[in-house]
């Protein structure tokens, strides 16, 4: 038997919020190793997809997007470069709820993703001057032989186990081709799972104005989906 909250009636103005608490919930309960999973989908300028899994590193309903980071010269961040739309879905098998949230994205402020680079493991730090993401590479051991000449290059060892010690004075700057975007949502979809897949499914949608680095936002309008 499926034990299940379904969605509220009335419905939430605010869909993000709910989304948030969601995502907070899968993080305490710790049911899997990576609650903040999410698969992002883009396209190229001509509209051929690609879809991958990212972490979500924070849902903001106040302002209205979803933070994540990578290396902006890596496929997707290319994609991004040329069609600035995306789509986002992150599943919980266990809590049997959904979240789609689709929109347009802008790179997070540069000031955003230096303070979140600081505060990544010391390896991953290396790891993200060492990887030309996407791009082809001769084997594994030239992989690994860019790893260690990048780390001689900022006087660290070789990175290992992440739970290895910082090295004392350690200095590793923030690539400039590495860093945050939001993705600014124009629609929310909340699924809950139902018994005989009678799924509780509702979508919000709203308009996105561009406004400077940023974007305005309208007002949510909420439909009941069939299943």
């Amino acid at each position: 038997m499926i034990s299940t909250e379904f969605l509220p009636d009335p419905l939430p103005h605010e869909p993000l919020a709910l989304a948030a608490d969601w995502l907070a919930e899968a993080t305490r309960r710790a049911d899997q190793p990576n609650p903040n999973a999410m698969v992002l989908a883009t396209a190229s300028a001509t509209g051929q997809p690609s879809a991958r899994v990212v972490l979500c590193k924070e849902i903001i309903p106040a302002k209205g997007y979803v933070s994540f980071y990578t290396n902006y010269h890596s496929r997707k961040g290319n994609e991004l470069e040329a069609n600035p739309r995306a789509a986002l879905v992150m599943h919980w098998d266990h809590l049997h709820r959904q979240v789609r949230i689709e929109g347009r994205v802008a790179p997070a402020p540069a000031a955003e993703s230096d303070a979140y680079f600081a505060s990544r493991p010391w390896q991953r730090r290396i790891g993200a001057w060492a990887s030309a993401q996407s791009e082809p590479v001769a084997s594994r051991a030239a992989l690994l032989d860019g790893v260690a000449r990048t780390a001689a290059r900022f006087g660290a060892p070789v990175p290992g186990p992440e739970d290895d010690p910082e090295p004392a004075g350690l200095r590793i700057p923030r690539p400039p081709h590495w860093g945050g975007y939001h993705l600014w949502a124009g629609a929310v979809e909340l699924w809950v799972e139902g018994e005989s897949r009678i799924h509780d499914r509702v979508r919000w949608e709203r308009t996105l104005t561009t406004n400077g680095d940023d974007f305005a936002t309208g007002p949510w309008r909420a439909t009941r989906l069939q299943p």
